[in-house]
């Protein structure tokens, strides 16, 4: 028999003491990284934050001499009549005024994200209200627009912003189908989301790469065809506004000629009402309790 305890004790105090030392090295690489990490990529988000408070500043100030512009075209068409280039003139005036306002409208989402005003109201029916809207656009583009809406959806959520997603998922789909092309939205539940999807048929090949669609000024019509209009903006919206909502949305193409984005915002408006109404109880069985107490 060997006594061997004395080499065991110094092997376990050699494992204990190296445990240490390298809990403790990478506790210092962690602290170094976070740190360094932290000064890189500061430089970067100032300089973001100054971008988008740029596109805020500079927009404001664009409206002002767009609405002049559009004014002082008025006035010259009632002098001189209707001309081309004064309706040129109101035409390009209206579309810069439409891009600033939603250039303005981004910068605010993705600068406000916590100030929206969160409410409770009646998804499925802002969603209806959406879809007649647009289907008579769509009769008169001679397209067929088919919908599906789940009813009695609520959403704890920005009403307003919720209808400019809507109404860009819409005009998206509307404007790149061709005439004849199919439209579709359905509405439903899926555990705790709701789910909302937008598919379109288009005649031009769709970019398999999806993902760039939510990209700011990109398009899928790599010609940039004026006559579908618009400025590669509209989805960017509608993705400032799902993240404000903390949801989720995603685009597919199956065959490359077709469109689907799929938009999943969190069921928080049940789970709000629920937490209301428990507390409301609650003080109302404190208020019977103190009555009774003091009687």
């Amino acid at each position: 028999f060997l006594d061997c305890w004395r080499s065991l004790s110094n092997f376990s105090t050699f494992l204990l003491a190296c445990s240490w030392v390298s809990v403790l090295g990478m506790l210092a690489v962690f602290c170094l990284v976070v740190l360094l990490s932290n000064w890189i990529i500061r430089p970067v988000v100032e300089s973001y934050e100054k971008q988008r408070q740029f596109i805020t500043d500079a927009g404001h100030e664009i409206k002002t001499p767009i609405t002049i512009i559009d004014a002082d075209a008025d006035i010259l068409e009632m002098d001189l009549g209707e001309n081309e280039w004064l309706q040129d003139i109101q035409k390009q005036a209206k579309r810069l005024t439409s891009l600033t306002n939603d250039l303005i409208y981004l910068s605010r989402m993705e600068e406000n994200q916590n100030q929206v005003q969160m409410i409770d109201f009646p998804f499925s029916d802002l969603v209806e209200e959406m879809v007649h809207s647009f289907q008579s656009l769509a009769k008169a583009q001679n397209k067929m627009f088919t919908s599906s809406i789940q009813p009695m959806i609520s959403l704890w959520g920005d009403e307003r912003s919720l209808r400019q997603l809507i109404s860009v998922l819409l005009d998206n789909a509307l404007k790149y189908s061709d005439e004849g092309g199919q439209i579709s939205l359905a509405l439903e539940k899926q555990g705790q989301w709701a789910k909302l999807a937008v598919f379109n048929t288009s005649s031009q090949p769709v970019d398999r790469n999806t993902s760039r669609l939510f990209n700011r000024f990109y398009r899928g019509d790599h010609s940039r065809n004026s006559k579908i209009g618009g400025y590669g903006i509209g989805l960017s919206i509608a993705a400032a506004v799902t993240a404000n909502h903390k949801g989720r949305i995603s685009a597919v193409t199956q065959d490359g000629y077709s469109l689907q984005i799929t938009v999943l915002l969190p069921l928080q408006g049940e789970r709000g009402s629920r937490k209301k109404l428990e507390r409301a109880k609650q003080i109302l069985s404190s208020v019977k309790l103190r009555g009774v107490f003091f009687k």
